[in-house]
């Protein structure tokens, strides 16, 4: 492709997301993927059979039309789809006292908290009461509407006046977090507990520090919307928005890794790669991370300084311990999908190593891995500090591992005899293979210490996507932040266009 408009570097969810609708829209777009596969965090690669995803184990919606998850309302209008596979119940939290049922219909789920804790149940349908009318509200304004500049406000009140007027009453659940709302509504300490564990799942803090609409979505999805998996694991997600980068006219380009991005009296004009080729632009997006972005991309003094040193100052949350297993099925028929373990009640869900998450996709979808076998992925909080590729390097990833085998053993407990693979991945593994700054996944902006800074930069021509410009963590965010991104950059009435084949897709 000779003289595009858009770069984007990096090809996660959200480059790609971004990337593809300005496809759409009729832009000519080149993505650039230092890595052999595309996908950044949500790639998935094989080993002797087995394919195994490297980051996002949980989906929601894919199957659903009408679904609110981004990423669905993006395929549709790309003319893709990922079939998936709807199950309930999710899995189970492995709590020290004993193993709690987790259903994605919210009705089933208070029932199973009602086995443990009757008045806890009863507050938890309070606090979804309180949070519901969000979700009410906010579901009527499609992700595929929105848009991170002035022209939003004028957007959203030609279309949705109703909505807005609906969503005036909860304004000040929008800028609260769930701590907030727990406060008031919930006494019981098991359902607090529980509250937490949930909150750090979707945006790895707990719930004095997670916006009350993640949770609010969290609710209402349960029982609007389905649960699945896409078969073919992760991998078939990505195929999915390459295909639909690439049908509306996109360029992939892998193996590509971007040196610099190119500034010229402050705005950006292209790209230099390792080889020494450059592609010129006048709009660049990276997909990279914040802290990457300001100080491997670009030289400091293509930034305001007191802007870059905030932007970099940004809190991170911590790396992990992966986990990566091939196993023998033999006997394990009754198998969920989805399992957290937490070791010790009286540790803060937050410490390294003592809540556990593990998915094991073959329960679903066997076609992952070689027959009579499944796959694991089991994964826990790792501080970057104190890693480093010496002589003990090897010893401790495996004295690391081990609150993950640990946590595995309660599901399967002749885990160890079973064992036909391992891989072991710690944050140097995840800054290696990911390129991001200290193995990290995002910062850890709590709620009302801070706002994400979006996809603007002070440089322009400049965007950014991923998982540091919105708050959450997962597929549906980073996704969120490549619509977002991609609208700012059209006009509005071309988003227009969007919506009513997405309407009329749907309907």
């Amino acid at each position: 492709m000779q003289d595009p408009d858009v770069i984007v570097i990096g090809s996660g969810i959200g480059g790609l997301t971004a990337a593809a609708l300005l496809a759409r829209y009729g832009q000519k777009v080149i993505v650039c993927e230092s890595h052999t596969l595309a996908g950044g965090a949500a790639h998935s690669f094989s080993r002797q059979g087995f394919q195994f995803d490297s980051g996002p184990s949980f989906y929601c919606g894919l199957s659903d039309p009408k679904s609110l998850n981004p990423l669905r309302q993006v395929l549709e209008v790309l003319g893709e789809s990922t079939p998936a596979i709807a199950y309930d119940p999710l899995g189970h939290y492995h709590f020290p006292e004993g193993a709690f049922p987790v259903y994605c219909n919210s009705e089933t789920y208070r029932q199973a908290v009602a086995q443990i804790t009757p008045q806890g149940a009863r507050e938890l349908a309070a606090l979804e009461q309180r949070l519901l009318p969000l979700y009410d509200a906010l579901k009527e304004i499609p992700t595929l509407a929105l848009r991170a500049d002035w022209r939003l406000a004028p957007f959203l009140l030609t279309h949705y006046p109703w909505t807005l007027a609906k969503l005036l009453p909860q304004l000040a659940t929008i800028q609260s977090s769930v701590g907030d709302v727990v406060q008031q509504t919930v006494r019981d300490p098991w359902v607090k507990r529980l509250i937490d564990l949930e909150c750090f799942l979707l945006s790895g803090l707990k719930a004095e520090g997670t916006i009350a609409p993640e949770v609010a979505f969290m609710f209402g999805e349960r029982s609007q919307t389905v649960v699945d998996y896409p078969i073919g694991g992760g991998k078939a997600i990505v195929e999915a928005l390459v295909r639909g980068l690439q049908r509306w006219g996109g360029e992939l380009r892998l193996g590509t890794h971007v040196e610099k991005i190119l500034v010229e009296k402050n705005r950006a004009i292209g790209v230099t790669l390792r080889n020494c080729e450059t592609l010129r632009a006048p709009v660049v997006i990276s997909n990279a991370s914040i802290w990457d972005t300001y100080t491997h991309l670009l030289d400091p003094k293509d930034l305001p300084s007191t802007y870059r040193q905030t932007a970099l100052n940004t809190p991170a949350v911590d790396s992990f311990m992966h986990l990566h297993l091939g196993i023998k099925a033999e006997g394990l028929e009754d198998l969920t999908i989805h399992h957290v373990v937490v070791h010790d009640a009286e540790k803060d869900i937050s410490t390294p190593g003592n809540t556990c998450m593990i998915s094991i996709p073959t329960v679903l979808d066997p076609q992952l891995a070689p027959s009579g076998c499944h796959l694991i992925h089991a994964y826990t909080l790792e501080p970057w500090t104190g890693w480093r590729r010496d002589q003990t390097y090897e010893s401790r990833k495996q004295e690391r591992a081990q609150p993950l085998f640990r946590a595995l053993e309660k599901i399967i407990p002749d885990l160890k005899s079973r064992i036909v693979l391992t891989l072991i991945g710690s944050p140097l593994t995840h800054q290696r293979f990911l390129r991001r700054h200290q193995g990290t996944y995002g910062p850890a902006i709590a709620a009302g210490q801070g706002s994400f800074p979006s996809c603007h930069t002070p440089i322009t021509g400049l965007y950014r996507v991923g998982d540091s410009t919105v708050p959450g963590i997962g597929v549906p965010a980073v996704a969120a932040s490549g619509v977002l991104c991609a609208n700012t950059l059209v006009a509005p009435r071309q988003t227009e266009e969007l919506l009513a084949e997405l309407a009329k897709r749907t309907a």
